[in-house]
């Protein structure tokens, strides 16, 4: 089954990781945030897996612009909100491949998940 790279085509490190999953024939399909959103309940399943601190993006340009009042008190709750209101606030990319749920391209990550 080919795997989901799910982030904004703009991004450098989304860029890094497709170009290592073409060099390296990991066939994929591609899931851009901006225009097609991202379903609530897969979110929810990444935050369960990973946790809301790893899958909200709190570096990006998206996150810091947010009202104060948003970013203070942060919970499960109040990120899956702001991560769906503001798809850009989440980690890019996110992999899913099988069993397998990256967040963010760090290249030895993916050598050891991905490499036969």
């Amino acid at each position: 089954m080919p795997a989901t790279l799910y982030g904004i085509p703009a991004c450098d490190t989304v860029k890094k990781a497709r170009t290592w999953l073409d060099t390296n024939g990991v066939p994929y399909t591609f899931h851009n945030y901006k225009t097609a959103g991202v379903d609530p309940a897969l979110l929810l399943q990444w935050i369960d897996q990973l946790g809301w601190e790893t899958v909200l993006n709190r570096a990006g340009t998206t996150f810091r612009k947010l009202p104060d009042a948003d970013k203070t008190d942060l919970d499960a709750d109040k990120a899956l909100a702001i991560m769906l209101a503001n798809p850009s606030a989440i980690k890019r990319p996110i992999l899913v491949k099988d069993d397998v749920l990256l967040a963010g391209f760090k290249l030895d990550t993916y050598v050891e998940a991905l490499k036969p």
